[in-house]
């Protein structure tokens, strides 16, 4: 007697019911946008909206660039039998990992040991291996970019025919994701109006994307990177003078670069929890004070990217907090 329980699949995917069959169908795109929320107090003088990355299925803007970067080496053949290895300070990958995971592939990753600890448990309990990586460890004219030197050094090596290496830094397929899916979003919910878009400078991948986007519907468009300043505490922004450029950055499609200290980027990230609820990470609070302190008209539309959730900062936020639960930079 065959006594094996067989269960027939009783519903299928239903956009309209909010229900799935993979946790992979949550990934935004031009139908099914991220939303767009206004920050009505902290940037009380001009419109500025923010994009909400962190409720993407994994966490962050980074769903996106993962999803199309996994998608590229498999559809090129490059990934075959082989492992994934990445340099991430944390929310690529997570979210590379969490894609792996759903398709049975082994991933390292190697981090920045500043990075704080809650990202590296994410990607332990997603079954990631990693591997953290001392700012002093080479490049020496770019210490922080020692975590990229390693993962590239990993997919070099003879363990080549072990390793592919995405490299977000310097894949298209980066750009092609936010090109493809958070411009058009944008462009989609501002009804074309959106006159001014402000990103950090990371892997350069969505301010390049959308960038490359928003100019081709209107190049009139400001496009503003923001630049964390040497030796920040702003995980997942760049500072150039410490860190090589991305390949994929693309300057003709940036306007201008303002530069943002930590201290007032922790204050507008504790401004943006406490007044407009929204709990997001300290590279938010940086590119909310660089637009809130930008020359823009006040009725003018405005968007921000608000690449991941606060809740990943915990412990640098328990650090940042005095006895009177104001941070202390």
């Amino acid at each position: 007697m065959n006594t094996e329980l067989k269960i027939t699949p009783q519903l299928t995917t239903d956009r309209s019911a909010e229900r799935y069959d993979d946790i992979r169908e949550l990934l935004p795109d031009p139908d099914h946008p991220s939303p767009l929320v206004r920050v009505n107090r902290v940037a009380a003088d001009i419109c500025l909206y923010l994009k909400l990355e962190w409720l993407n299925p994994f966490g962050s803007i980074k769903d996106r660039a993962a999803a199309y970067l996994l998608d590229g080496l498999q559809t090129r053949g490059e990934l075959a039998d082989r492992e994934l290895v990445e340099a991430s300070s944390g929310n690529t990958g997570i979210a590379l990992a969490a894609l792996a995971a759903l398709d049975g592939i082994k991933l390292t990753v190697t981090i920045p040991d500043g990075v704080p600890e809650e990202k590296k448990v994410v990607l332990r309990m997603l079954g990631a291996e990693v591997w953290e990586t001392p700012d002093s460890l080479c490049p020496v004219d770019h210490p922080k970019d020692g975590a990229i030197a390693l993962a590239r050094s990993l997919a070099a090596s003879e363990n080549g025919a072990r390793y592919v290496m995405p490299d977000q830094y310097e894949n298209p397929d980066n750009v092609r994701a936010h090109y493809e899916t958070t411009g058009p979003e944008i462009w989609r919910q501002t009804e074309g109006r959106v006159r001014a878009f402000f990103a950090g400078f990371g892997t350069c991948g969505t301010i390049t994307g959308v960038g490359r986007y928003l100019k081709e519907q209107d190049p009139t468009i400001k496009i503003v990177g923001v630049e964390p300043q040497k030796g920040h505490r702003l995980p997942g922004l760049k500072s150039f003078v410490e860190s090589n450029q991305p390949g994929i950055l693309d300057w003709s499609v940036i306007d201008d670069v303002v530069q943002v200290d930590d201290e007032p980027a922790y204050n507008t990230t504790k401004r943006l929890w406490r007044e407009e609820g929204l709990m997001v990470g300290p590279s938010t609070g940086a590119i909310v004070h660089a637009a809130s302190g930008y020359d823009l008209v006040p009725d003018e539309i405005a968007v921000g990217v608000s690449p991941d959730s606060g809740l990943k900062y915990t412990s640098y936020f328990a650090q940042l907090l005095g006895g009177d639960g104001m941070p202390r930079i």
